[in-house]
């Protein structure tokens, strides 16, 4: 395929790109880094989990994004009765026929809002983080794909840990990214006042449709990246896995990040230079999204806890031990 091609494709996605943030903009304030980590999940084809206390409008922003992309939206509320059953479906008995035949849950939507994950238990965790992976579903022996494209966020909160079921690192690892919503500044919580304050419902325009989600993809894949780059990655990986003394932070991992890591920053990196207009990839578009994809796969260990260090200070540490090409 000629230059020329790429470039007018990368320059339309753009375009759409612009529309859905502009778009999302007319309900949520501010937030660019949370709204632009959700757009850049849907494209790059992962899973996201989102934390944040309650209130900072993480479920207003996946019904905005659900609204600006014109798919199949379904909110689930994860409580600790909720069962596998109430949500990838089972198999009822139809009287008039006198057979059993499948009822499907609501996984089988396009956008699926895992509100408060870590309130149901193990099984249901297990039975959502599946779907995810294998993007299909058995009932009553028989599998049934789940629809295209299939994108899950998930919420949950730092605070209010009573009743909760951990997710454990294992199943951590299925999200592509963890973004964090911060507190607004003063100024923006001025505006939300403003926007929100009325009882009066915002409308938005649905921007993008499945296959326009498909040509975004595309023009991902078509962004080149130089073997340094892919080189630089794997390094920034493989870095939180090593036990060499040479390293200063070695001693504030217990476990570092899996393969996937290295494959979602691969394509993470690529919609970043997406993003920014380009055909190609730069070091600071990995070190922009290693943050993102890391922080839930970095375990640390007793003595980066005891001294209140966190994931985020730890990869800062990575990205600065590690050469850039």
């Amino acid at each position: 395929m000629s230059e020329t091609k790429i470039d007018d494709r990368i320059v339309n996605a753009g375009k759409l790109i612009q529309s859905a943030r502009a778009e999302i903009g007319t309900r949520i304030v501010g937030q660019s880094r949370f709204i632009d980590g959700l757009i850049m999940g849907i494209i790059a084809g992962g899973h996201i989990l989102v934390e944040g206390v309650p209130g900072l409008a993480k479920t207003l922003a996946v019904n905005t994004l659900s609204d600006v992309f014109d798919t199949d939206f379904k909110r689930i509320q994860f409580t600790p009765d909720l069962l596998p059953a109430d949500l990838i479906g089972t198999m009822v008995f139809r009287q008039e026929s006198g057979e059993f035949v499948p009822r499907k849950g609501p996984i089988f939507s396009n956008v699926i809002l895992a509100d408060e994950i870590n309130r149901a238990p193990a099984k249901v965790q297990a039975a959502l983080l599946e779907a995810m992976a294998e993007k299909q579903v058995t009932i009553g022996g028989n599998t049934y794909a789940l629809p295209k494209p299939f994108f899950v966020l998930a919420t949950q909160n730092p605070i209010e840990q009573e009743g909760t079921y951990q997710l454990p690192e294992a199943q951590l690892d299925r999200f592509m990214m963890k973004l964090l919503v911060e507190y607004p500044s003063p100024e923006e919580e001025l505006q939300i006042l403003k926007l929100m304050g009325k009882d009066k419902p915002l409308l938005v325009n649905k921007i993008l449709t499945p296959g326009k989600i498909e040509e975004l993809r595309v023009a991902a894949e078509s962004i080149e990246m130089d073997e340094m780059i892919e080189k630089y990655i794997v390094s920034i990986v493989t870095a939180s896995r090593v036990k060499d003394r040479k390293y200063p932070f070695v001693r504030l991992i217990e476990f570092g990040a899996s393969p996937r890591a290295t494959i979602f920053i691969y394509r993470c990196s690529k919609v970043k230079a997406l993003f920014e207009g380009r055909d190609y990839v730069l070091p600071e578009d990995v070190k922009s999204v290693v943050y993102d994809v890391l922080r839930h796969r970095i375990v640390l260990s007793y003595e980066a806890e005891a001294e209140a260090l966190t994931a985020d200070d730890v990869i800062k540490e990575i990205l600065a031990s590690v050469p850039v090409p």
